[in-house]
């Protein structure tokens, strides 16, 4: 399936919230007609009226793709809804964490494509990076998957949906780490001797700076590291503490392993 066929057999979004929003503001941006759009959310948010997408109507009999955005405790009850479409040519694209591709397959039918999706929530302003990964029925469609899920970032493919777990441990909960480094390095700063909201902007702008930098420089990260690196220095002084054999890298595998090990936990 390319974009033009899904354009003319429209595109089902099951559940328009957070994400779901991220990804219509962004495949509208794009140009995708909203009239292809079907979008089912029992409590639509208010900027969807004015779109012109299908708002809580029927639904197409062959949608090309249904991507499903709702929130994994609600998907018990949503898809009843759209089992009507599994089994066929519809594409189901998943972005809710946590759900299987198996889960998919035993609620809507053997011999249903499936893709699911792993983003993360720098997606809401076009930043996030989403991994994908299908079973066999749904590898014809990774391509287009790509490109909708390029509205909100970069893609990457993973060889096995087993490394979703590693995944989340990085990249799905990996804006909460930073998130925390923002609020320790803010915390540090007024140990110094920062006044509170001085600190929390300075800690603010190096980290999201740093990290833009990191992401659109040719340069790795420990070539970047040893340019602001003088001998002898600040930063080294405070690297020896970050680089030593208890400091941040065991700290970060052993974060990344527990957040691995609980997402198996989690889907058994």
């Amino acid at each position: 399936m390319d974009m033009e066929t899904l354009r003319a057999r429209g595109l089902v979004l099951l559940g328009c919230g957070r994400m779901g929003g991220a990804l219509l503001r962004g495949w509208l941006a794009g140009g995708f007609p909203p009239g292809a759009v079907h979008v089912i959310d029992p409590d639509p948010a208010d900027w969807l009226t004015g779109t012109g997408v299908h708002l809580n109507e029927p639904l197409p009999d062959a949608p090309g793709i249904v991507l499903v955005a709702v929130k994994p405790q609600m998907m018990t009850d949503a898809l009843p809804s759209i089992r009507a479409l599994g089994g066929g040519a519809t594409v189901f694209l998943s972005v809710a964490a946590g759900t299987p591709i198996a889960a998919f397959e035993a609620a809507l039918g053997q011999g249903t494509p499936v893709i699911r999706a792993m983003p993360n929530t720098p997606a809401a302003i076009g930043r996030g990076i989403t991994a994908l990964v299908a079973n066999s029925e749904g590898v014809p469609s990774l391509d287009l998957a790509d490109e909708l899920m390029g509205a909100v970032g970069q893609v990457v493919r993973l060889d096995d949906e087993a490394q979703m777990d590693a995944v989340t441990a990085v990249s799905g909960s990996g804006p909460a780490y930073v998130f925390h480094l923002i609020e320790c390095l803010a915390a540090a700063g007024e140990a110094q001797g920062l006044a509170p909201d001085l600190a929390l902007r300075l800690a603010r702008a190096t980290v999201g700076g740093a990290g833009h930098l990191a992401e659109d420089a040719g340069e790795s990260p420990g070539d970047l590291r040893r340019a602001v690196t003088s001998p002898n220095g600040t930063t080294q002084a405070a690297l020896e503490v970050l680089m030593a054999e208890d400091g941040l890298a065991p700290l970060m595998r052993r974060a990344v392993a527990a957040a691995a090990d609980r997402s198996r936990e989690l889907r058994g």
